[in-house]
């Protein structure tokens, strides 16, 4: 029992750094303290260092362990680290109350894992590189996801709408919506590299030739969402919530395209 409670505390103790830091901002006054700010930026510090030590025995132990569980908190632990990265450099506080929360669920996850999903091929470079690259990408356009959402919350509060979530502050929507395509920009050549090595090199890499299964489909169409508004930004300065809308859109199909598949072949059909 004292064994049992000792494997599990470490990832209770992430979800409650992630978690207390979230209500402490969500909680504070219109004008947060840069003390405060500084404590924060500390304790995710924290939070980062023990996640990715988590995910690292996880993962590594006894070779390559990346099931569903290990990919969700991977994911998020990099989409915290963005968003610790960023906030450093553009004052994006508000933030932390949307990327927080769903780390701290994700976070906790690979304990309760109860099955490995070892890859054979674990040793093959161009596989690593391959998965790498691709949880980087699908950790932007998450963190992108976030921001968008926090971008719909603060163009509300900018017409004076009603809203159900009440933040401190918000940066300036420019400096926003500057940081979104920039963030989106990095993501769509990870996302690139990552579909032309899975086409060019599927043999080498999954062992089989190339298949336009529901995956590939969904992983082409998101790639066809985030091309169009990139391409709508450079050619007609799209910006607002058709940025925020075309933003989410390529989420939800990359969330269907490599969740969905996992979520389906590992937790529904146990493969």
């Amino acid at each position: 029992m004292n064994n049992l409670a000792s494997n599990f505390l470490p990832y209770f103790v992430v979800a409650f750094i992630y978690l207390a830091v979230a209500l402490d901002f969500w909680c504070s006054p219109k004008v947060v303290e840069n003390a405060q700010l500084k404590l924060h930026s500390t304790m995710i510090a924290l939070g980062l260092l023990i996640h990715g030590w988590l995910l690292h025995q996880s993962i590594f132990s006894g070779g390559f362990n990346l099931g569903f569980y290990q990919s969700l908190s991977a994911i998020f632990w990099l989409t915290v680290l963005v968003y610790w990265v960023t906030d450093r450099n553009h004052q994006l506080h508000s933030l932390q109350a949307f990327v927080l929360p769903p780390a701290a669920i994700f976070a906790v996850l690979p304990a309760f894992a109860l099955s490995h999903h070892h890859f054979l091929d674990a040793e093959n470079s161009l596989f690593i590189a391959h998965v790498w690259i691709a949880m980087i990408a699908y950790s932007l356009f998450t963190f992108a996801a976030l921001h968008a959402l926090l971008m719909a919350i603060a163009e509300r509060n900018l017409h004076h709408k009603t809203t159900i979530i009440q933040l401190p502050s918000f940066p300036p929507l420019m400096v926003m919506e500057s940081l979104l395509f920039k963030i989106i920009g990095f993501g769509f050549v990870l996302l690139t590299i990552t579909l032309i090595s899975g086409i060019l090199f599927s043999e080498q890499i999954f062992n089989k030739p190339m298949q336009f299964n529901h995956k590939s489909i969904f992983s082409i169409a998101s790639w066809l969402i985030y091309a169009g508004l990139l391409f709508g930004r450079y050619r007609y300065g799209w910006r607002g919530l058709k940025a925020i809308r075309w933003t989410l859109t390529g989420f939800i199909l990359l969330v269907l395209a490599y969740i969905g598949s996992m979520f389906v072949s590992q937790i529904i059909l146990g493969k």
